[in-house]
């Protein structure tokens, strides 16, 4: 019986990495010598396309900026068993890449995190901003998911094909990773994290991650997934802060009117009914939109169903 090999594809979004991206193409296709390097340019204005190839890589491009932009083709473009990203930037190490693949071809993982934060990272990093931020995150989506990932933000990963091919990437830019983890989570898909070195960029190679900007984006993201994949937890909040509102302004209109039997404060009346009013109606959308998320959850299971057969058809 002829042996089946299984495809890796390396995944390597690409925004004017002249600097490192011959290296980069040459270290993974010495570590993963039966692997397709895919390098795929966003508007790259250094030549990096051109390196890229002459190194041997595979080059496409993603007009749309934005690295959420460059994931959302590549995961539609590319059929593989596994999926290695990286960056390339020359930040994360090669010797990681085998170890990484093969818990995904095993079926031990559907998603392997290149783990930073629990090696290097806080010390090879020269942005403490960046430093801050990623533990922000970090506290923020394993408290309000109920997870314990140590890196949400790196992008070093390794993918299933059923994880690639039902992945919706609604991100446009570096938000993607902190979305692709929420995802992984709340879909109880397996994961696996993995600590690596990693290493800050070489001298005259520059970080297109805004600190601020991008920042604020991160958070924004995890707000719109927070609401969406648990509603009934975010309007539960919202809920009980409009209810708070509601009875602080309404105790002394009330007081007053069991003193002297006159409502004195009927402004104040007004609003704390409005108040409470929009409390329980946010506490009723809140259950009503966990019954179409858990519709969801069933109809994504079977989408995973339809994903595994046309997987094993090809």
């Amino acid at each position: 019986m002829k042996e089946v090999k299984n495809k890796i594809a390396v995944l390597i979004p690409c925004y004017n990495e002249a600097k490192t991206i011959e290296k980069v193409v040459n270290e993974y296709k010495k570590a993963l010598p039966e692997a397709d390097i895919y390098v795929y340019d966003n508007n790259s204005t250094d030549k990096t396309d051109e390196i890229a190839k002459k190194a041997g890589a595979i080059v496409r491009y993603e007009y749309r900026q934005g690295k959420g932009n460059v994931v959302r083709t590549m995961f539609r473009d590319i059929d593989a068993d596994c999926y290695l990203m990286i960056d390339g930037d020359d930040t994360y190490p090669v010797e990681n890449a085998k170890e990484m693949c093969d818990l995904v071809l095993s079926g031990r993982a559907d998603m392997v995190i290149g783990d930073r934060l629990s090696s290097t990272y806080f010390k090879e990093n020269k942005r403490p901003f960046h430093n801050v931020g990623n533990r922000v995150v970090r506290f923020l989506i394993n408290t309000l998911f109920n997870s314990k990932i140590k890196d949400i933000m790196t992008g070093y990963r390794a993918f299933s094909y059923e994880f690639v091919k039902s992945f919706p990437v609604l991100s446009k830019g570096f938000e993607i990773e902190t979305e692709m983890t929420i995802h992984a989570v709340d879909k109880n898909f397996k994961i696996i994290e993995v600590p690596v070195n990693y290493r800050d960029r070489p001298e005259g190679s520059v970080s297109k991650l805004n600190t601020y900007k991008d920042g604020f984006k991160v958070l924004g993201t995890i707000a719109t997934l927070f609401r969406e994949y648990k509603p009934t937890m975010f309007f539960n909040f919202c809920s009980l802060f409009f209810l708070i509102v509601g009875i602080v302004i309404g105790v002394p209109a009330y007081v007053g009117y069991f003193q002297t039997g006159l409502v004195e404060k009927f402004p104040s009346l007004i609003v704390s009914c409005f108040a409470i009013m929009i409390a329980l109606l946010l506490f009723v959308t809140g259950l009503i939109l966990q019954l179409i998320v858990k519709k969801q959850k069933q109809n994504y299971e079977l989408y995973l169903n339809v994903i595994k057969n046309m997987k094993d058809k090809k």
